[in-house]
């Protein structure tokens, strides 16, 4: 397999700091997980920097008006979609993702600008009559939503560079917030391009500062300084976790992991089934919190389900990143590579059957299906993020539901069957955030709540109209009319 090698000219980033570009003697540098190419480099963020970011953020109180949110947001979805190839050329570059995806990943991203646009618009405020009883007033009680009083910090991971950013930077902006964002070490420099797409937009600088960094020298600061109102996060379990002792008494909204399954019942359609399976296990390369971590199939169609993955497995064309026909590109390093690589070889020898896949080069992982795999294999039991399809055998409904609930996780979920019977037990019974029938455990729009239970979050969601909501208090006022 040949190595297409881009040429590229290092871009050699600087902070964002209230619009200001700031360079720092140490820097981080980015590479492209296909050829390990340096594709740029960034600062490393000091205290100083996080503090003075904070500072600026809640000393300025932003007047933009409903009308102003709507304007900015609309020209930023416009200046995207004007360079949308360029996005997601960088995308690539920094992530190892396939063209295919970061293209799609750039038109999410002008749907999530859209939709914060329009709630700008929306009069969040309700009325409520006093004269409800008979000891009540002829008055009446208004609410309105406002503003936090001091900074939002956001930190995203690296699986989807631009949309995890934007899914927390566009409601701050819909709803005049102040946001200092930290993007993955990994990834950082789509996050960067954002910013000066939304400054040109017109958004006043002092709403958004990008620091780019070690998390180990810079994330504490970011949870625990004083300015700080709320932490946003999304990402791993362990630091979601650490992250919820260290901001005490801050808000937090938590989007962690996943371990989401597909389900396919008895009365299934088998083609349709596989279908969905292939698309939820590799678009993305796998690296997604709702990709299917799991399979759980009928024992009555296991064998033909299984047939169908594989054939569906084996039409994936994975390989270089760059080449417009590839279907997949890598994860995001050689050690995720590896990793994925361990856990499948580990169910093999625990008894997995392997049908395909399992072979690595470098950061370049193949999609791989296991059959008869069991829920105590490491495969399933954690979260495997990359491209496994590993299926797991059930002979009733009550197992399947057991299967489903017995990890820590409770993010989403899929459901292939008919029967409005098995809907309505899946609907009721599986502890998730989200259950979709006939559909990857994935599917959303950009303004739906999202998000999790137990080890996937606190179940706040996200998405943009619940993080409009996060990111404002309501205030309660009544007068004698």
């Amino acid at each position: 397999m040949s190595m297409h090698l881009p040429q590229i000219e290092i871009r050699r980033e600087a902070l964002r700091i209230a619009g200001e570009r700031v360079q720092r003697p140490e820097t981080i540098e980015v590479t492209y997980p296909y050829t390990g190419q340096v594709i740029g480099t960034v600062p490393r963020a000091t205290l100083e920097d996080v503090r003075r970011a904070c500072r600026i953020a809640r000393g300025y109180r932003p007047a933009l008006t409903r009308h102003d949110r709507y304007r900015i947001l609309m020209r930023a979805g416009e200046l995207l979609a004007a360079r949308r190839d360029e996005v997601s050329r960088l995308i690539t570059l920094e992530s190892g993702l396939s063209l295919k995806d970061t293209l799609y990943e750039a038109g999410r991203a002008s749907d999530v600008l859209l939709f914060a646009a329009n709630q700008a618009l929306v009069d969040d405020g309700q009325v409520f009559s006093c004269d409800l009883t008979h000891h009540g007033k002829s008055r009446k009680v208004y609410t309105l939503r406002e503003p936090l009083q001091g900074v939002i910090t956001a930190i995203t991971p690296f699986n989807h560079p631009l949309n995890q950013v934007i899914h927390k930077v566009a409601p701050a902006v819909a709803t005049n917030n102040r946001m200092v964002l930290k993007p993955s070490e990994k990834t950082p420099l789509t996050a960067l391009l954002l910013a000066d797409v939304l400054y040109e937009a017109g958004l006043p600088p002092e709403m958004l500062s990008v620091l780019t960094g070690e998390p180990r020298e810079i994330a504490d600061e970011m949870l625990t300084h004083p300015d700080v109102d709320m932490v946003t996060f999304t990402g791993g379990v362990a630091i979601g976790k650490h992250i919820a002792a260290r901001a005490a008494y801050k808000r937090q909204v938590l989007e962690l992991g996943g371990n989401d399954p597909l389900i396919v019942m008895e009365d299934a359609d088998v083609e349709e089934a596989a279908m969905l399976a292939a698309s939820g296990s590799y678009k993305n390369s796998g690296q997604r919190c709702t990709a299917i971590k799991r399979m759980l199939v009928h024992e009555s169609l296991a064998d033909r389900f299984v047939e169908r993955l594989v054939a569906h497995t084996e039409a994936v064309r994975h390989g270089d990143p760059m080449d417009p026909a590839t279907d997949m590109g890598t994860v995001i390093d050689e050690a995720a590579a590896r990793y994925c690589e361990q856990v499948v070889g580990e169910a093999i020898a625990e008894g997995a059957r392997l049908r395909h896949g399992n072979v690595r080069r470098g950061a370049l992982y193949a999609p791989t299906v296991l059959d008869h795999v069991r829920p105590e294999m490491a495969v399933v039991r954690q979260e495997t993020f990359g491209p496994v399809s590993p299926v797991i055998r059930f002979k009733t409904i009550e197992e399947a539901i057991a299967l489903s609930n017995g990890t820590a996780y409770g993010l989403s979920s899929s459901v292939c069957t008919n029967r409005l019977d098995y809907i309505t037990r899946f609907v009721r019974e599986l502890a998730v955030g989200s259950v979709n029938i006939r559909e990857v455990p994935g599917y959303r729009l950009e303004l739906t709540p999202f998000g999790g239970i137990k080890d996937s979050g606190l179940g706040y969601k996200e998405g943009v109209l619940e993080a409009m909501k996060s990111f404002t208090h309501t205030k309660t006022y009544s007068l004698p009319w």
